[in-house]
């Protein structure tokens, strides 16, 4: 019988850390941001690879959790299968890309403020005005306060959140249905277009062509990041199994989040096309479901999605909040970090690693001042990143499956591995490439947290940690002389510096 703790975080709980977690700001911009990559029938398509890539990472979780139920998060993971320092980068990658999305939530947050205070909160770059970064900086210490008091409360605020965050897009949806207009809906379906742009970055025109292979594909590689970062969180009840009142609960929350997930994304990214045609829904302000229901219903639209948008982000903010540490308390159990991350207060919280997170939130927060487009630059970081840890649940199960013959496994294994690495390939290596600097300064506490430990450290993980560090070294080098513009190496573009 499996054992059940008299506390910990519930199934509805877990839940809603899985929903409130994925369900960010992404899906706010879900509908514009298609709009500008694809017609309808490429969005349908792509939600069909893109469902099937994630489901095949879901299912990864639920094997793990059912045949490795001592193991707990992507890290344990990715140490059981392929030793410590794979373990480590799984860790630290997935902390990265924790806490890198909090600040996105941060400026599409102060984004959402500006709708009803217009060039108060952000910049017409993209980039956060002063107020804005006081005001985040200051939301972000109590929500690390808030974790701070314990775990287990947090998720509990965050499952009232998460139904008061439901209550707009339900609100959207009802709307889209009873305002849709087929004709207008199928009038470019089944098509690719060239995008002419005018003076102000704004889509001037479509000029419209009959849908080829590479045309579709084009649309597909297009939508793979803004697709595939509105389902991280998704790991949610997997990282927080260890916490559970029951450990099959993890499973469960897992499945039935996505589901819900899908069902959402699916409505929230169809029905604005049967109602605005595609240049007009292209050119909608962000945050793009804001000024569509304003434009559907008239003001208090917009103010509801508005303010439903804010208590989205601050919802899954809270759950990113406790997603990093989680990591980093895993890798100091582990050994791969310092003891000292994994000290917890009197609430059962990791407080020093909660410190240590909040500072470098703090210290990106500021930077959001600088950065153009901070938005998509943190939440690109993000889901590039975690997507190497999604890569490496699949590749682990892929192992276990070879080793017990299990074609189950293989399979499953096999196309979650395959989806991520494909996606990130086509998408994202830019963005990891960055991460390699910050990957470069946790390699000190991870040769800290050996030594602590009298563990040696091997040739290859001394290899590995001198190629990435060379990676990292030259993303400074590039960062700092520039490379030639509108190129792939091109990471000063890619900032808006």
């Amino acid at each position: 019988m499996e054992n059940k703790k008299t506390k910990g975080i519930s199934l509805f709980a877990l839940l809603a850390i899985i929903i409130s977690g994925a369900i960010g700001g992404g899906v706010f911009n879900l509908a514009n941001d298609l709009a500008r990559g694809s017609t309808p029938g490429g969005v349908v398509i792509s939600w069909l690879f893109i469902g099937f890539g994630i489901l095949m990472l879901v299912l990864s979780f639920n094997r793990l959790i059912t045949i490795k139920p001592d193991l707990s998060g992507v890290s344990d993971y990715a140490r059981a299968g392929f030793g410590d320092f794979v373990g480590f980068l799984s860790g630290w990658g997935y902390w990265i890309s924790a806490w890198t999305g909090t600040i996105g939530f941060a400026v599409l947050m102060m984004t959402s403020a500006d709708y009803f205070f217009p060039g108060k909160f952000a910049n017409s770059n993209g980039s956060l005005t002063i107020l804005s970064v006081i005001i985040v900086s200051i939301i972000s210490w109590i929500l690390m306060l808030l974790v701070d008091r314990g775990v287990e409360t947090a998720a509990a605020v965050n499952a009232i959140v998460m139904i008061a965050k439901l209550i707009p897009l339900v609100v959207f949806s009802i709307t889209g249905i009873i305002l849709f207009k087929a004709n207008v809906f199928t009038q470019h379906f089944w098509q690719t277009f060239t995008t002419n742009f005018a003076a102000d970055g704004s889509v001037k025109d479509f000029v419209w062509h009959a849908m080829t292979a590479s045309g579709l594909l084009s649309q597909i590689k297009g939508l793979l990041m803004v697709m595939v970062w509105v389902f991280v969180g998704i790991e949610g009840a997997a990282m927080m199994g260890n916490r559970a009142k029951k450990k099959s609960d993890t499973a469960k929350a897992t499945v039935i989040g996505l589901a819900v997930l899908l069902v959402i994304y699916v409505l929230l990214s169809l029905l604005p096309y049967g109602y605005m045609d595609q240049a007009s829904l292209a050119n909608v302000k962000s945050p793009g479901l804001v000024y569509i229901l304003n434009e559907m219903v008239g003001g208090w639209g917009g103010s509801l999605m508005a303010v439903g948008l804010m208590i989205s982000l601050l919802g899954a903010w809270l759950s990113w909040t406790m997603l990093p540490v989680e990591a980093t308390q895993q890798l100091a159990e582990q050994k791969l970090l310092p003891s000292w991350f994994g000290k917890l207060n009197k609430y059962h919280a990791p407080s020093n690693s909660l410190l240590i997170t909040q500072l470098m939130i703090q210290i990106f927060i500021i930077i959001t001042y600088f950065v153009a487009n901070a938005y998509n630059v943190f939440i690109y970081m993000a889901t590039a990143v975690i997507m190497i840890c999604y890569a490496l649940v699949g590749a682990y199960l892929f192992k276990i499956g070879l080793k017990e013959a299990s074609v189950k496994n293989i399979l499953i294994g096999f196309f979650t591995f395959a989806f991520q690495a494909l996606a990130l390939y086509l998408s994202g290596w830019q963005y990891v490439w960055l991460a390699m600097i910050l990957y470069t300064i946790g390699f000190l506490l991870f040769i800290g947290a050996k030594k602590e430990s009298h563990q040696s450290i091997s040739v290859k993980e001394w290899l590995g940690m001198l190629v990435v560090t060379v990676l990292g070294v030259l993303a400074i080098v590039v960062l700092i002389c520039g490379a030639k513009a509108g190129t792939a190496f091109d990471l000063r573009g890619l900032l808006g510096f």
